[in-house]
């Protein structure tokens, strides 16, 4: 019980909703390791296209400050 525990606490803290929790779970008591890999990996793939659009914003951000600085010194 404390292992089932251990691993809501680490499915709650890398941003899983409740849906993912419950079947990823549910495949983990009935051995359907598989299954329950292809929900982390779907899971996974969600947070690292989301970083991906973030980066892109700073890296809007950064070449924004990059021009206005530029800018600067040709005044």
């Amino acid at each position: 019980m404390n292992n089932e525990k251990a691993m809501i606490q680490n499915l709650k803290d890398a941003g899983c909703d409740s849906d993912t929790m419950k079947a990823f779970l549910e495949d983990i008591r009935i051995n359907n390791i598989a299954d329950g890999l292809k929900l982390l990996a779907v899971h996974r793939q969600a947070l690292l296209d989301e970083l991906h659009k973030e980066q892109k914003k700073i890296d809007c951000l950064d070449y924004l400050v990059y021009k206005m600085e530029k800018n600067k010194k040709n005044v």
